[in-house]
């Protein structure tokens, strides 16, 4: 530890991305692609998490896999048989991007064996985060890099110490689908004290339309709770329950705020999701986006 530094304001490095799930949503795409590595636009979806750690200052990056996840490990590594080709060719633009995921961040990867929720995928990066806080991004949520969440939580960790999650405001009806926050307002506007947590409420007993979405910066405190944390909804160990103790008692592991984020984020964890997704990064991209919105005005035009 750095002396002077307790463990809760140590300088943030490390990023764990959970990405050992299956997919089922999007067979038989996902039969022997991993989810994470189908594209959006020209990349990806886990170039974009990874990005976006690597953006907001995290240079370490554990990924936590599992069966047939072997070509995200290939994606990040460098793959000289190609890049070879692509230099006799003369194609500079092309090899910049094949070698663009190499050159990202320092990679590690460990299975997680036992498929028993986001909690226990967390809790296998423990020997590897140790005594420091660090990030969790979800692959499911990409964050627009204009919308600098993570950065932001990372701010609010180091001046507030504890854990930080991100939460955006959702309809009542919707908030069944989420983890919800019960909040109580801080001098930030846009950061909260949060009481409670509750896993995918009936809206009836919903204590806000605070939702929280993929993003979360953790005291390392939460591996001692996620050791003693019983499997919950759905027979799994969930995240949401080791933060509802923090929350609760501070002593356990500091406090729990939140980060309303109100900016762009695009859900890939859903089919149609992550078709809107597609279009609306298409459509700015400054090299697609023109002649693209062109297109899907005449389509949408012929459509109705």
């Amino acid at each position: 530890m750095v002396a002077g530094m307790t463990q809760s304001h140590l300088r943030i490095s490390k990023a764990v991305i959970p990405a050992a799930g299956l997919g089922t949503r999007f067979l038989p795409a996902t039969k022997a692609t991993p989810k994470e590595m189908l594209p959006v636009v020209d990349k990806p979806a886990i170039q974009y998490v990874v990005e976006e750690a690597v953006s907001a200052g995290l240079d370490d990056v554990l990924m936590i896999t599992g069966r047939n996840k072997r070509p995200l490990e290939d994606h990040f590594d460098r793959n000289y048989e190609l890049e070879s080709a692509l230099q006799k060719k003369g194609d500079a633009g092309r090899l910049a991007k094949v070698q663009e995921s190499s050159d990202l961040a320092t990679m590690h990867y460990v299975r997680q064996g036992d498929p028993k929720g986001l909690g226990h995928a967390v809790l296998c990066a423990a020997p590897h985060v140790g005594n420091e806080p660090f990030a969790v991004l979800l692959g499911d949520d990409l964050i627009d890099p204009r919308d600098p969440l993570l950065k932001r939580m990372i701010e609010v960790q180091e001046q507030r110490g504890g854990s930080v999650i991100a939460l955006m405001e959702v309809a009542p009806e919707q908030i069944h689908l989420y983890g919800c926050a019960a909040v109580e307002t801080t001098e930030d506007s846009d950061v909260v004290k949060i009481g409670d947590l509750v896993e995918k409420p009936d809206p009836a007993d919903a204590p806000s339309n605070y939702a929280i979405i993929g993003r979360y910066v953790l005291d390392p405190r939460i591996f001692d709770v996620l050791r003693k944390t019983e499997p919950g909804r759905g027979g799994e160990i969930q995240i949401t329950d080791a933060l509802q103790l923090l929350a609760q008692d501070e002593k356990v592991g500091g406090p729990v705020h939140g980060v309303v984020f109100k900016g762009r984020r695009y859900d890939t964890g859903d089919r149609g999701d992550y078709l809107r997704a597609i279009v609306r990064l298409a459509c700015e991209r400054e090299d697609l986006g023109p002649d693209f919105r062109t297109w899907l005005r005449s389509y949408v035009t012929e459509e109705m």
